[in-house]
């Protein structure tokens, strides 16, 4: 399973989060975000970890920005995800798609309703994989709000899917319990404040993942 820890904003937390063993570290490219990170210190994170030898996913989230600034922004960075979180269309991502055919991109859908899970499953042919997050009126992610686990078990798209929105060391289990994502995405569930991550809740994270987590109770006929 692949463990994304979102919002990073500085190298030596970046590489910290990498040997406690994160699979994909995401970095805030929403200007308006309170950890948001320009494209010359991402680079700069990016090199670092690179010099260490690590080689899983760096994300680059972006909210309803122009094929054009994403474009520069991942020749500037080197990011090889993008990870869109707003009012993208799927004529828009297969633009993306097109314009930069070698990043991974994941489509997030905040979760109101059934019709937002029947809705996302639209991007499947053009991405590589979803990402579910709690919704929130007035912010798109970082939020804290968590899913309804439940309303969610029998989302199972043929493409992989991260499970975000709220996940913490202390309930990671009980969501792992309830459902079977390919993937895993925390932010403020590991901060000690907005784009500072508590190191001692990262590696708490990572020690009740190799913890055998309960079966998913079946649901009473």
């Amino acid at each position: 399973m692949r463990v994304k820890i979102c919002g990073i904003t500085q190298a030596n937390q970046a590489l910290a989060i990498a040997r406690l063993g994160a699979t994909d570290l995401g970095f805030i490219c929403v200007a308006q975000s309170p950890r948001y990170v320009a494209p010359d210190p991402i680079a700069a994170i990016l090199q670092a970890l690179m010099v260490e030898g690590w080689q899983g996913g760096t994300v680059g989230v972006f909210a309803n920005a122009e094929v054009e600034t994403l474009v520069a922004v991942i020749h500037q960075t080197g990011l090889n995800t993008l990870q869109l979180h707003g009012a993208e269309t799927l004529d828009q991502c297969q633009h993306l798609r097109q314009a930069l055919p070698h990043q991974r991109l994941i489509k997030a859908i905040r979760v109101r309703t059934a019709a937002d899970l029947a809705h996302a499953l639209t991007y499947v042919p053009t991405v590589d994989a979803l990402l579910l997050d709690a919704y929130h009126p007035d912010h798109l992610g970082g939020t804290g709000l968590t899913l309804d686990w439940q309303a969610l078990q029998t989302f199972s798209p043929p493409c992989p899917w991260f499970l975000a929105g709220g996940l913490r060391p202390d309930n990671i289990h009980q969501a792992l319990a309830t459902l079977q994502p390919d993937g895993i995405d925390l932010s403020s569930g590991v901060e000690q404040r907005p784009g500072v991550k508590d190191l001692a809740l990262v590696a708490q994270l990572f020690e009740r993942l190799n913890q055998p987590h309960s079966p998913p109770i079946p649901n009473p006929v």
